[in-house]
């Protein structure tokens, strides 16, 4: 038998498909592994390049057989469909990996350390918290609209039919509505306090590390955006620009060019959407601020002049990230431009 020196490993939750090639392209082995017996079989193998999707704990097995010695490249499931043969199954998808991973132009994702890990799940957390605040926050509003009371949007509006739901005086509201609506209450109110622990842990995860530090100088990126961009971004040297680092968030158009015709769209749908969103978001103030202030911001102000204000706040975050890539790769601070 030969010598293998790539490996396609299709990741799954207990049971592992491997398909293995040598230097000429040659099958070598079609192995399934359970688990248990994945870290065992590596060690026995002579250091090669092993391919996997980056998906879920991906990332902890590229650490893993990194230690051993073993070149572990992880790449977007999107690039590895298209070497898919016919039809999806286990085996096929890892052949396919061991396809795409020999390819000279592949694109690779950087092994995040479980630091950065640690930190994104505190950013889905804080995420899902949110959802869940709306959520309640509708369902109590839609309750109360059924007896005819209606407060005005934002939090004090929500207060004041707390406060109805909280006065057992109040009429208005019949008894067993009352008993329910307390539990969405009192569920409401405990998770404003987890969002508030989260953005606590969020904020000094920002500020323990020179990156975000940095990063929260430029304008438009506050501490829960910096601190995302620490922990998302594993290895701003993996993009070659920072026009790369604004496409793979995908704030980019959408092309549909043929025959040397360039047609552009809106932004595409692809890329990382937490990012994009707080960059997006972290735009929108500076153009409200360029709305009343635009001395500071002259580009801004003729961009706004042409375009409409969530245009130029896309193009806005498209330039945020191209600065965020440039602050994280030469190490430099922010430097407000000087007009001319």
């Amino acid at each position: 038998m030969h010598q293998v020196v790539t490996i396609g490993l299709d990741i799954a939750k207990s049971v592992f498909q491997l398909h293995g090639v040598d230097a000429e392209g040659a099958v070598v082995f079609r192995k399934r592994l359970t688990r248990s017996r994945m870290r065992a079989f590596f060690q026995r193998l002579p250091p090669c390049l092993v391919g996997m999707e980056a998906c879920g704990s991906s990332h902890y097995w590229g650490r893993e057989l990194s230690a051993l010695g073993h070149d572990i490249r992880l790449i977007p499931p999107s690039y590895v469909k298209p070497y898919v043969k016919r039809q999806k199954n286990d085996a096929a998808d890892a052949e396919a990996i061991c396809e795409a991973v020999s390819r000279p132009n592949m694109r690779f994702v950087a092994i995040k350390s479980p630091e950065q890990q640690a930190i994104m799940i505190a950013h889905r957390t804080r995420s899902i918290l949110t959802r869940q605040r709306t959520q309640l926050s509708n369902a109590i509003r839609g309750h109360m609209a059924e007896f005819g009371l209606v407060a005005a949007q934002g939090r004090i509006g929500l207060e004041l039919l707390a406060a109805i739901i909280a006065d057992a005086k109040d009429d208005r509201l019949p008894l067993q509505a009352r008993t329910s609506l307390q539990m969405l209450i009192a569920q409401l109110r405990l998770v404003n306090e987890q969002i508030l622990d989260s953005d606590r842990h969020i904020i000094a995860s920002a500020r323990s590390t020179d990156v975000g530090r940095r990063l929260m100088g430029i304008p438009g990126v506050g501490p829960v955006l910096a601190s995302a961009l620490v922990a998302a971004v594993a290895d701003p040297k993996a993009f070659r620009s920072g026009r790369d680092l604004a496409a793979w968030i995908g704030l980019v158009p959408r092309q549909n060019s043929s025959g040397g015709k360039e047609r552009l769209g809106s932004i595409t749908k692809q890329g990382d959407r937490y990012l994009r969103q707080l960059l997006v978001v972290g735009a929108v103030a500076v153009i409200r601020y360029a709305q009343r202030n635009g001395a500071r911001r002259p580009w801004l102000v003729r961009l706004l002049a042409r375009r409409t204000p969530k245009v130029a706040a896309v193009a806005l975050a498209n330039k945020n990230a191209r600065m965020v890539w440039a602050i994280m790769t030469s190490g430099e601070r922010y430097r407000e431009p000087v007009a001319a």
